[in-house]
């Protein structure tokens, strides 16, 4: 690809900018009583996020400014104005106390920046190829929009519960901070590869998603951030099972299944199953692990059948 021009050089910048004005817009809305528009603003900063580094990589517009830029925007839009906003809308003259909401908000803060410098330093340390695959941790939007999750859906249902209570969201705001800096390996978007038929139905589902956020927003948000927390499960299994098969490292998707069928029907090989069924392997197991003791020698002998759960065949 021929090298870009000055001005399109910029343009990823731009959009990096633009994102931190988006993040620090939403604490000037919670200031204000503007919780829709400052969830909103949370919401377009993660998509400019998602946009500066991919027209980065598509224009040959990398630089060492724009990953630097782009590590102190996220930090403002998604670490220190969600902790703000949430500050300002329950921590604020609670009856927690705002010396106690302060320190909370600043442990999210302070691990959201902690996240984002340990990822700067995993990329000069060398991985494995499958590691490209995930996040360590939450990465920075997702834990921004996870964060407002109680004031997402306080503002959906236009009331308050339970959610809503100072400490419920203490609790909470330090289990994603906790998510933040944790090895947790979370699924990156980035290198998913989409099958040839799939691109059709594919976007379907993005024409419909478009709807249903244009539509209801906010429980498009609230069913976004419970499937995402939902997938952690799926992202621990997926790479603890690629850690222990490296010939499945840089194997197309299809090949990947066709391993892990290989696996899973030589398992079910190696399982052997016991020779004897039903109610004589189960009494004869038992009769195994807990033999009787016989108070006569012959007693053992006369009471065996019975043991075992068979009959005694009558003459």
């Amino acid at each position: 690809m021929a090298p870009s021009g000055p001005g399109i050089r910029l343009l990823p910048n731009a959009i990096t900018v633009l994102a931190m004005c988006a993040g620090l817009s939403s604490v000037y809305f919670a200031s204000i009583g503007m919780w829709a528009a400052s969830i909103a603003s949370i919401g377009a900063a993660a998509v400019l996020d998602g946009l500066d580094g991919r027209l980065a990589r598509l224009l040959d517009a990398t630089s060492k400014m724009g990953a630097e830029l782009d590590s102190l925007a996220d930090a403002v839009s998604f670490g220190v104005a969600p902790a703000l906003v949430v500050y300002l809308w329950r921590f604020e003259s609670a009856g927690l106390g705002d010396r106690t909401g302060w320190v909370v908000c600043l442990i999210f803060a302070v691990c959201m920046v902690l996240r984002l410098a340990r990822f700067n330093t995993l990329l000069d340390v060398e991985q494995p190829p499958f590691a490209k695959e995930f996040f360590v941790g939450v990465p920075a939007p997702a834990g921004g929009l996870l964060l407002l999750l109680p004031l997402i859906v306080d503002e959906q249902l236009r009331r308050s519960g339970w959610w809503s209570q100072p400490w419920v969201v203490a609790v909470w705001t330090v289990a994603i901070a906790f998510l933040l800096v944790s090895r947790i390996p979370t699924l990156s978007v980035k290198t998913v590869k989409v099958p040839q038929r799939f691109i059709v139905p594919l976007l379907l589902f993005i024409a419909l998603l478009a709807a249903a956020v244009v539509t209801y927003p906010l429980v498009a948000l609230i069913s976004a951030m419970l499937l995402y927390l939902g997938h952690l499960p799926y992202s621990v299994r997926r790479y603890r099972w690629l850690a222990r098969h490296p010939e499945a490292w840089e194997v197309p998707a299809a090949d990947r299944r066709a391993i892990k069928r290989a696996h899973g029907v030589a398992a079910r090989r190696l399982g052997l199953r016991q020779p004897l069924g039903g109610r004589v392997a189960g009494a004869a197991m038992r009769a195994v692990r807990r033999p009787r003791r016989s108070s006569e020698p012959g007693e053992g002998k006369r009471r065996g059948w019975r043991t075992l759960g068979l009959r005694r065949q009558r003459p």
